[in-house]
């Protein structure tokens, strides 16, 4: 228990939270932003490298590392200066940037999180609508150029129509499809249809009119994680950085008393 407690990495954020406070309440006054002496850590070093890693895509070259090192290093001479001279109190900018840093800090953990198979599987078995297939349609189509031909031909049980360039039969075509050829109003009259042996319209598309014959509806399934992993993990992420940060300012905001005059 004990063990598991101290791998949340909200534990962490808050324990780095304490130490600062501690540190601050030993010395008495908090570290001089005005200091002159810039350290540059290997850590840090590690984390301008990733960040260049992250937009790049690949390691930086000794001389691209340099370069990095020496914008972080003037970025950081202006930030304290600008502290030294007081620019940010009461900046709206700095003060949603800082907070943002902190937003960023208790959820930092997730964003580089690896989330395992059972992870995933779990968050799919969650919230399965999100990701299950639409319906796939197979139907026949006769296509007229004006709606009154095509109402006169539905009198026919064979109906011809005239030439076009799209199939007279689709098998299992998903609803994305039919709407990206046949148009948004042709789709949604073939979805409200029950499938039958007989001809249905006209129905109108981007191209004329139609008669319609809906043969099968085979309804949306839910994807095999393999197939939809990537929006999954994704998905997945976005939720555990906002529910950590969420808890972290939960654990903070109970350390204050707002007064409102």
């Amino acid at each position: 228990m004990i063990r598991h407690w101290l791998r949340d990495p909200l534990v962490h954020f808050l324990i780095a939270g304490a130490v600062i406070w501690a540190g601050l309440a030993l010395v008495g006054e908090p570290v001089d932003p005005a200091s002159r002496t810039i350290e540059l850590s290997r850590e840090r070093q590690a984390g301008i490298a990733f960040g260049f890693e992250r937009m790049m895509g690949r390691a930086p070259t000794d001389a691209e590392m340099d370069s990095a090192i020496e914008r972080w290093v003037r970025e950081e001479v202006l930030y304290r200066e600008a502290l030294r001279l007081g620019l940010d109190e009461g900046d709206a900018v700095v003060r949603r940037r800082l907070a943002t840093k902190m937003d960023e800090l208790a959820g930092a953990e997730a964003a580089l999180a690896r989330p395992s198979e059972a992870d995933l599987e779990r968050w799919l078995a969650k919230h399965p609508d999100k990701y299950r297939e639409g319906d796939r349609l197979t139907f026949r189509q006769v296509y007229y150029s004006s709606e009154s031909a095509a109402a006169r031909a539905l009198a026919s049980r064979d109906p011809v129509g005239e030439p076009i360039s799209l199939p007279a039969k689709a098998v299992a075509m998903p609803l994305a499809q039919i709407r990206g050829t046949y148009g948004e109003a042709f789709t949604a009259r073939l979805a409200e249809l029950e499938p039958s042996s007989e001809w249905r319209g006209p129905v109108a598309s981007g191209y004329g009119w139609h008669l319609v014959r809906l043969e099968t509806r085979n309804a949306g399934q839910t994807p095999q994680l393999s197939a939809v992993r990537d929006r999954i993990e994704a998905d997945w992420r976005a939720a555990t950085i906002a529910e950590r940060r969420q808890r972290a300012y939960a654990l903070l905001r109970g350390a204050y008393t707002v007064a409102i005059e």
